[in-house]
């Protein structure tokens, strides 16, 4: 009988408008865990690995690529398809808040708030700010105030009006690419081919490069280049080494690592690490994230 992994939850915020919790998961067996239920409505943003989350016949893979959208009293289970457990930021608003900053067609009109749609995909920017909260919390360097704001233009920038995208493929063509994901995200250093990625998941590769960009937006390759420099974020702190890092992640040099990174987040992998290890010794955070 499955049962239900053990998590390991840290408070990082909790004010009357948001709660920051740090959800680390060990992993699991491939099959789904023991049906669960949420007890509130709110926001999951994994950070490190990757997992399936299941609500009826709807499957999600969770990566550092979306948001996760949990409704109050909703049963879901959850499914580790890839070794190596993860980590997410889970984020609780309050309802009143979360309705003015949430993009409309998001949310159903009833009472409790509820969302429509089960993920949402994140852009560069809204990663940068998923690594920069979930960073100034853990080591305390940002105050409740800033903590708040910050969480409130994360949220905002995930479900907000001007940024939200919501997929319009069938239902067929969503299962086909939350397929491709798990490839994907099971050996994120690989340097895959289209062939190998549509043989794995059955269809063929014009098929499968249709459907990913009907349904995340962006090709394959991208969508895989989001995932690496995402895991990035999590590790640069950590990284004295930023060669063997970008080695570690599937990139060709620290040049193509560098670039990428530029590119995406306007700042340099270095930049980026010394700012996260300053606002740390500091005791202040300076949270504000590229433009």
């Amino acid at each position: 009988m499955p049962t239900v992994p053990d998590f390991h939850r840290q408070r990082l915020l909790e004010t009357r408008v948001v709660t920051v919790d740090d959800v680390h998961c060990p992993g699991g067996p491939a099959h789904r865990d023991a049906p669960e239920v949420s007890s509130a409505t709110h926001l999951v943003f994994p950070y490190r690995g990757a997992y399936v989350r299941h609500v009826g016949d709807d499957a999600s893979v969770a990566d550092a690529s979306h948001v996760l959208l949990f409704n109050e009293g909703e049963w879901f289970q959850v499914s580790h398809p890839v070794p190596g457990g993860d980590a997410s930021l889970s984020l609780q608003v309050d309802a009143g808040v979360l309705r003015e900053l949430a993009a409309p067609e998001l949310l159903h009109d009833s009472e409790p708030l509820r969302f429509r749609t089960q993920r949402l995909g994140l852009d560069a920017r809204a990663q940068v700010l998923v690594a920069l909260l979930g960073h100034s919390l853990r080591e305390g360097s940002a105050e409740p105030l800033e903590g708040e704001s910050l969480a409130l233009v994360l949220v905002h920038r995930a479900i907000g009006p001007r940024t939200v995208r919501i997929a319009g493929a069938s239902a067929a063509r969503q299962k086909l690419v939350e397929r491709a994901k798990v490839v994907l995200a099971g050996d994120l250093a690989r340097r895959w081919t289209l062939a190998e990625i549509a043989a794995d998941v059955g269809v063929s590769p014009v098929y499968l490069t249709q459907s990913f960009r009907q349904v995340e937006g962006v090709s394959l390759y991208r969508y895989q280049l989001r995932l690496r420099l995402a895991r990035a974020l999590d590790r640069l702190a950590g990284e004295d080494d930023l060669s063997t890092l970008a080695q570690d992640l599937g990139f060709s040099s620290h040049s193509h690592f560098a670039a990428a990174f530029q590119q995406a987040y306007r700042r340099s992998p270095s930049a980026f690490r010394q700012h996260v290890l300053a606002s740390g010794k500091s005791g202040k955070a300076r949270v504000r994230p590229a433009p």
